[in-house]
């Protein structure tokens, strides 16, 4: 009987912290906004705004890999001039990623170095 008693006392000592559990719960949080939730939100903006600045004249490619000139821009799409004609497309179906990797601007082509190649010491 006395054996019982000593185990049952043992039993009932103090209960576990969970302020570590939650600390960590927290700091997974943390971790996730910011390597992950974020850099995804950036992009989605970085998407948004050079498909708003779509101007005539400009190539594009869409998500779907078809290539074009945009030809018009209207409040809902953009008309694209393509080797099969005038197609009409949601400005979202425009992707910013693949453009500048089929057609990158001329601007970052150029590197501090060559503007220096140009210039003549005296």
């Amino acid at each position: 009987m006395m054996t019982h008693l000593f185990v049952i006392l043992q039993a009932q000592g103090e209960a576990p912290s969970m302020l570590p559990t939650f600390g960590m719960i927290a700091v997974m949080f943390v971790f996730f906004y910011f390597f992950m939730i974020r850099p995804q939100m950036k992009k989605q903006k970085e998407e948004k705004n050079f498909q708003n600045s779509l101007k005539p004249g400009k190539m594009v490619v869409t998500t779907s890999g078809i290539h074009g000139r945009v030809s018009q821009v209207t409040d809902d799409g953009v008309i694209l001039e393509t080797m099969a004609g005038k197609l009409k497309f949601e400005k979202a179906a425009i992707s910013k990623e693949f453009t500048q990797n089929r057609f990158p601007d001329k601007k970052e082509e150029k590197s501090p170095k060559d503007s220096k190649k140009g210039e003549t010491k005296k």
